[in-house]
């Protein structure tokens, strides 16, 4: 069975405690080893959205001790600024990693107070491991990297943020733009300068947890495409190998 729409909806709804995990996403944490203990980030709101992940690999044939999805499976990859860093899902096989996600949210209602703590974590994440894969430490096949992101939708990540009067002007795109605009113009922006490979950015809520998508290149369709297209270049190189029947 494949990863669809309907499971990303799901797996969103679950974010927010919407609706409880059903019996197939309950099976694929047990297959990975995830269990039910909540132990993939201090907390279980995105346990839901590590399962999702995980299906479209287990679907694709790897085995389950290749994915990682708990801190217990040992989530850390090497960096080059700092030993190690621990990423939210793991995908390694036989040395390769297949794929790695980070998977973050900001809410309300004081948007702002984590809003640059987000960017700098996403910029630093990604620019360490680059660097490290330079350095050869991620053998074989350049390192894959996706990014989801969660921002709460509300009134006040909808409205215009002021931009403070500095000691030079900034960007213009940034005139005008609320913090759902600045994260869609930040996430846009990694992609392009190719720091990850493929990112996920939605808006949703507890009272709406259906989720919305304000930026076409950022949405699950295409971010799902990301992953397939990974899988499939992966396979054509014989990642992972084929099972004999």
């Amino acid at each position: 069975m494949t990863v669809t729409r309907q499971d990303f909806e799901d797996a969103i709804a679950a974010y927010w405690g919407a609706k409880q995990l059903q019996g197939e996403q309950s099976a694929i944490r047990a297959a990975v080893g995830a269990g039910t203990a909540g132990t993939v980030r201090g907390g279980k709101h995105f346990d839901a959205i590590a399962t999702l992940l995980a299906k479209f690999f287990l679907d694709a044939g790897y085995p389950a001790e290749s994915i990682r999805v708990t801190k217990s499976q040992g989530l850390e990859l090497p960096g080059y600024y700092r030993p190690q860093k621990q990423w939210d899902v793991v995908v390694v096989y036989e040395n390769v990693l297949v794929a790695a996600f980070e998977l973050k949210a900001l809410g309300g209602p004081s948007y702002g107070n984590n809003f640059n703590n987000r960017v700098e974590e996403a910029l630093g994440s990604a620019v360490d491991l680059r660097r490290a894969a330079l350095a050869d430490l991620f053998p074989r096949e350049r390192p894959w990297l996706g990014y989801f992101f969660i921002m709460e939708d509300g009134n006040k990540s909808r409205t215009a943020v002021k931009t403070a009067k500095g000691a030079l002007p900034v960007d213009n795109v940034w005139h005008g733009a609320s913090y759902q605009d600045r994260f869609g113009i930040f996430c846009r922006r990694l992609t392009e300068e190719q720091l990850y490979d493929a990112v996920c950015y939605v808006t949703s809520s507890a009272q709406d947890p259906t989720p919305k998508e304000p930026v076409e290149s950022l949405d699950w369709r295409h971010f799902a495409a990301a992953i397939r297209a990974r899988l499939t270049y992966l396979k054509d190189l014989g990642v992972p190998a084929p099972t004999s029947e």
